[in-house]
């Protein structure tokens, strides 16, 4: 039996004496703070010039992380950036003109431009008011930017400015003047029958008012936002036109998180998000027509497939569903190059129908030009929305083709598009997926990163505009994060491999080039230990599927022949990879497993990334089925192939980890004898609506799919050995999912059970003793259940 985990009964000092089985590595060691390990680079990026990689770094081992930079001349001194360097900074943020010479930025809230030949900045406004993401019009001697919720532009030849837009908080009905009530009319009567001058004032005012009335023109155009926000301003480059989104957002009532650990010493309410379902979100499309001083609010109403219902909706026959237009939530306006067209991503309520469609400008009429739709939902590399990552959507030069990403073969894949004629072009195909296209300078080529070679790998890679041979730029295997220098001719390389953490290397752009490394961070500590490189695996699944893992097998000489599943978090993360997992501690905790003679496998159950559509979607309306069932496979496998006894696996995770480890222990109980869940999802009605309702569409509308998928309702198949570990002040993951399961398990008559709360933590651990501790408890959780020390 599990024996209580409120007492530690052994500590692990350096060597494990209290098993067969040692390891220079501890839970001690491993869960210190991360500065023990050494120091890696991250956040690089190139001086504007070219001259300098910057990046943070800290090889004093301050409490944080400080910039340095590397002068690319005079590769072996890494120096310390300071304050006055910092402050003289040209930011990333910005546009250059057509040739490059000159750059706009915003600094502080004014209005400021960089001279790249000189090397000189000015600052050519300083309001009273903030400006923000100047741009240079196509008529480069005009820079547009935004300030107040309005577009302004500036003539830097003239010096005057001119506000193109007059968008205005409130209503109208708002500024008018309140009818008075019938108590404050007779008080005033009263008022003005007495005091005649008061009176007399009264009429002059009435009739000036009159009088400029009668003499003064048309007013200009005003538009109103009402009780909405605006979102999303863009302008056109040739200045004509503006675009932007209108959103009315109620996000439902917010689940207060108490943290009982302030520092006044009460108990004090943190206010969180609302729960799925509870966010009801508006949004309307609207194009200003500068010349025209009007606005134009889009009709989306008939984009095809508009009002479609979703298939799930077959399993509710005796429901009543309506087929009307769903709302609509849109994207940036991408204006072309000469500011003649205009293109939009707009992206159903639901999340299931993607339309790009056409603007006309003159009369705000939309066109779709490339409709998708996916039964489950809409999203991986470049297609945006909420946990995937940015939206790739722009025009090429030749203000005729737009370019997208889309998973139309299952993979996301680069595509053109041509406006005129609606043909569309592939540039990238195969199964494997693009990641973060950039056109080149000269706009002849793109630069891309992609997991070609191995869905483990990165690379980064450098294609014809329109299409053609991919060079490959990258040759290590593992991660490649290529940052370019400002001309291009040079790569900033992070790169890291599953056993060493990120360095920084410097390479000239082009594959045959050999790259040098700039930093070398590790601690001599860190690189004492031989780190193992786990093996990757592919395992059949019980539909036929392979399934990708990685492997981590001991030496025939520890072999215990008990197994532990790990469980990334995230749902829609990749693990299995050859590069440093960013769930480090983890990795060290199964190369201190390992060494005590567990076998560890780590998988990327359907759900996680790096694998194309029906992987990412595998889990639609049935989280805890397939993401499930892929770890039960893992089980099988490593018996029949690793010689694993059936009745020594344990499973354990953090986050959505942890609500797999809930799931395994209460559905798959003859598979799995032990299991740690980590800040675990319990109910997935209690969760976040951006993340959720994509999965599971929401509670009201679906409710079979969140009862098949919560935990809470399977708790009464729990048999084995169970370890709760919970962060009191999690806003993500509330620390109230464990406490109504553990209600639940108590009502149950549940014994096995044991939790442990933490209560300075959030949903990501930062003390090294809460890390520590929950670990700690872990390996003794392993090793009392499953090798019944």
């Amino acid at each position: 039996m599990f024996k209580s985990l409120n007492i530690l009964t052994f500590f692990l000092l350096g060597t494990l004496i209290s098993f067969s089985q040692t390891s220079d590595l501890s839970v001690e060691k491993i869960m210190q703070d991360p500065d023990w390990m050494g120091n890696f680079p991250s956040s690089v990026r190139w001086g504007i010039h070219g001259e300098n990689i910057y990046f943070r770094y800290n090889p004093e081992k301050n409490e944080s992380d400080s910039l340095y930079r590397i002068n690319i001349q005079d590769p072996k001194k890494i120096l310390k950036v300071t304050a006055k360097e910092q402050q003289d900074f040209i930011p990333n943020s910005g546009d250059f003109n057509d040739s490059r010479s000159m750059k706009v930025f915003s600094e502080n809230g004014d209005l400021v431009t960089y001279d790249m030949n000189s090397k000189k900045r000015k600052t050519l406004l300083d309001l009273s008011f903030n400006i923000n993401d100047p741009e240079f019009l196509a008529d480069n001697n005009k820079i547009a930017f935004k300030a107040e919720d309005n577009v302004f532009v500036l003539d830097t030849k003239s010096g005057s400015i001119q506000q193109l837009t007059n968008i205005r908080s409130g209503s109208e009905s708002s500024k008018s003047e309140k009818n008075p009530s019938e108590k404050d009319s007779w008080i005033q009567s009263e008022n003005l029958d007495l005091l005649g001058i008061v009176n007399q004032r009264k009429e002059t005012e009435e009739n000036s008012k009159a009088y400029r009335e009668s003499i003064k023109e048309e007013e200009d155009y005003k538009f109103y936002l009402n009780d909405r926000d605006l979102r999303d301003l863009e302008v056109s480059p040739n200045g004509k036109y503006a675009a932007f989104s209108l959103i009315k957002r109620e996000r439902g009532e917010s689940t207060n998180v108490p943290n009982y650990v302030d520092e006044s010493g009460y108990t004090k309410d943190i206010s969180a998000r609302s729960k799925v379902g509870d966010m009801q979100f508006t949004a309307e499309l609207a194009l200003y027509n500068i010349e025209k001083d009007t606005v134009f609010m889009i009709d989306v109403s008939e984009l095809p497939g508009i009002s479609k219902l979703p298939d799930y909706t077959a399993d509710y026959p005796d429901k009543e569903w309506k087929e009307e237009p769903r709302d609509i939530i849109p994207s940036q306006v991408r204006f072309s190059e000469d500011g003649e067209k205009a293109v939009v991503n707009l992206r159903s309520s639901d999340n299931k129908d993607r339309w790009i469609a056409f603007i006309d400008l003159e009369t705000g009429n939309i066109k779709s030009i490339e409709h998708q739709r996916d039964e489950a939902w809409l999203a991986g590399p470049g297609i945006g929305y909420t946990y995937y990552g940015y939206e790739t959507l722009g025009w090429l030069p030749d203000n005729k083709h737009i370019y997208f990403q889309s998973e139309e073969s299952g993979y996301s894949h680069l595509y053109i598009l041509n406006t005129s004629n609606g043909k569309k072009k592939a540039l990238t195909s195969g199964e494997f997926e693009v990641f973060d296209p950039k056109i080149s300078n000269d706009e002849k080529h793109w630069y891309f990163t992609s997991s070609e070679v191995h869905p483990g790998e990165r690379h980064f890679y450098r294609m014809p505009l329109m299409g053609g041979k991919k060079e490959k730029l990258t040759e290590k295997v593992g991660k490649n994060d290529v940052s370019l220098s400002p001309d291009e001719q040079y790569m900033a390389i992070t790169f890291s491999s599953m056993n060493n953490p990120e360095e920084l290397f410097l390479k000239k752009t082009g594959a045959t080039a050999e790259p040098t490394q700039l930093t070398s961070g590790q601690s001599e500590e860190f690189a004492s230990y031989n780190w193992r490189e786990p093996e990757l695996i592919q395992f059949k699944a019980s539909d036929g599927a392979m399934v990708p893992a990685r492997l981590y097998v001991p030496e025939d000489s520890a072999k215990n022949d008990a197994a532990v599943v790990f469980v990334h978090g995230a749902g829609y993360l990749q693990n299995a990879h050859k590069w440093w997992s960013s769930y480090f501690r983890e990795y060290m905790f199964h190369n201190l497993l390992t060494d005590l003679g567990y076998t560890v496998i780590d998988i990327d159950y359907r759900g996680s990334a790096g694998y194309g559509r029906d992987w990412r979607t595998g889990i639609y309306r049935h989280m805890g089925g397939k993401d499930l069932s892929d770890q039960v496979d893992g089980v099988k496998y490593l018996v029949e192939n690793h010689d694993i006894d059936p009745e020594k696996v344990g499973i354990y995770g953090g986050s959505y980890g942890g609500f797999i480890t809930l799931m395994a222990m209460f559905n798959e109980a003859e598979t799995f004898k032990a299991g740690a869940a980590l800040r675990s999802v319990t109910d997935w009605a209690h969760y976040n609506h951006g993340y959720t309702s994509n999965i599971l569409n929401e509670p009201s509308k679906d409710p079979i799919a969140y009862r098949r998928s919560s935990p809470i309702y399977f708790a009464e198949g729990l048999e084995g050995d169970l370890l709760i570990a919970h962060g009191m002040v999690d806003v993500n993951v509330h620390f109230q999912d464990v406490v109504r399961l553990s209600q639940r398990l108590i009502e149950l008559g549940k014994e096995d059970w044991e939790m442990a709360l933490y209560p300075v933590e959030d949903h990501g651990f930062v003390e090294p003793s809460s890390w520590t501790d929950e670990y700690r408890r872990i390996l003794k959780l392993f090793n009392e259940s499953l090798l019944a020390e």
